[in-house]
């Protein structure tokens, strides 16, 4: 295409010679030396603008060319700023996760679990242990139980434990269906947004940009970018973007074992998970079953209980399933979780594009870029240059008949 629109200008160009020493010969011949002329103009112009874009033409430093590799770093930022704004917000995390059932989705999980479960008990403490557990009342002992666990669990330090898990997940490489997960999630937040990624783009182009009719073509370009480097991103286990995730996991991994904040605000999240009243309702349905099935396994200690367990866990799955007070509750727990990780390490995950793009040099930008945008560049050429041989003609016009 590059080479058609550069034949197109020297075909005008030959046109406009030729035609130079026939215009005496009849008044059309003078339409078409107009045309070309023109046209000339016209080529050369969009020529000049769309290479303005990406180089210096002729490699002379005229102001205000190269305009992109000139500008590599600013759009970095730039992009980072905008992902960080329009992305990576709680807003638009929370309404993202508002749209997602996570209590649904465990307890498929939990239903599915449980219909295979084949864990069996196979010790018993005797009918002095049977006789005990029917003998209290089945409320209070809940209660208390409930309450013992509750203490504990308050003095466990949760942050630290989840960031020596999170460690430990990335050292054996399990994190990676997470990483996954979250480039396909940007995808699709990508894809739901891309009106307003064209309609930022084009506000901030400039005239030139503008004048050419290039900020249309930008922006889908942009889009065409973002959407080959979250592909790029998903089937390359080595590819930059996902060894900058893997370190921003392993900073948070660090904050919940270092960070006083970052464990503070987990242990205040455990602690509202705790007082929880549909917690507490859970609970205690989970006690009496778990007291049932210690009864008839201490009873009859040849007995699986790894159906029990397999129907304790179908049951809450199920309850998570068609509970909508409890999905809630924990629908709303997973929304506040994440949204806090994307308002305290946002800037770090959007901080990988900035990082990303002003590491790689002023040729390969310009080179991705430009063949993002490809054939339509030199269309811009093909179509300057006959627009302004028609301009030409009607210029031409005008001034004969005046």
């Amino acid at each position: 295409m590059r080479v058609t629109a550069t034949l197109l200008l020297v075909a005008m160009a030959g046109l406009f010679v030729i035609t130079q020493g026939m215009l005496g010969a009849n008044p059309a011949w003078g339409y078409v030396h107009a045309f070309a002329e023109a046209a000339m103009v016209g080529g050369l112009a969009d020529w000049f603008a769309v290479t303005a874009l990406f180089r210096h033409p002729l490699g002379i430093p005229i102001p205000h060319t190269a305009i992109i590799p000139e500008n590599k770093d600013r759009i970095a930022d730039t992009m980072a700023v905008f992902l960080r704004s329009n992305f990576l917000t709680p807003v638009v995390v929370a309404r993202r996760m508002r749209e997602m059932n996570v209590a649904r989705a465990a307890g498929d999980f939990l239903k599915r679990s449980g219909e295979s479960g084949e864990g069996r008990f196979r010790a018993g403490a005797g009918e002095l242990m049977v006789e005990l557990l029917e003998s209290l009342d089945p409320d209070r002992l809940g209660l208390q139980v409930k309450a013992g666990l509750a203490r504990q669990a308050e003095k466990i330090n949760v942050a630290p434990l989840l960031g020596q898990m999170l460690e430990a997940a990335i050292a054996d490489d399990r994190h990676r269906p997470l990483i996954d997960g979250l480039i396909r999630w940007a995808g699709l937040a990508l894809e739901d947004n891309e009106d307003m990624v064209r309609d930022m783009v084009q506000q901030r182009a400039n005239s030139l940009i503008r004048w050419a009719g290039l900020d249309g073509r930008i922006a889908n370009s942009v889009l065409d970018g973002l959407y080959r480097l979250l592909a790029e991103v998903l089937v390359d286990p080595q590819h930059p973007l996902r060894r900058k995730v893997e370190e921003g996991l392993q900073k948070l991994a660090r904050d919940l074992q270092h960070d006083p904040a970052t464990r503070a605000k987990v242990e205040a999240m455990k602690n509202d998970l705790l007082a929880n009243p549909a917690v507490s309702a859970w609970w205690m349905g989970v006690w009496e079953r778990i007291r049932h099935a210690l009864i008839d396994t201490i009873r009859d200690p040849g007995r699986a209980l790894g159906g029990q367990l397999g129907s304790s866990l179908s049951e809450l799955g199920e309850t998570l399933r068609s509970d909508p007070a409890l999905q809630l509750q924990v629908n709303r727990f997973a929304r506040r979780t994440l949204v806090g990780v994307v308002n305290r390490y946002g800037e770090q995950i959007v901080g990988l594009v900035s990082t990303t793009v002003k590491g790689w040099d002023a040729r390969t930008v310009t080179g991705r870029i430009e063949g993002a945008v490809g054939r339509d560049l030199q269309f811009i050429r093909i179509n300057g240059t006959l627009v302004g041989g028609l301009v030409g003609v009607v210029i031409h016009a005008v001034t004969r008949f005046i």
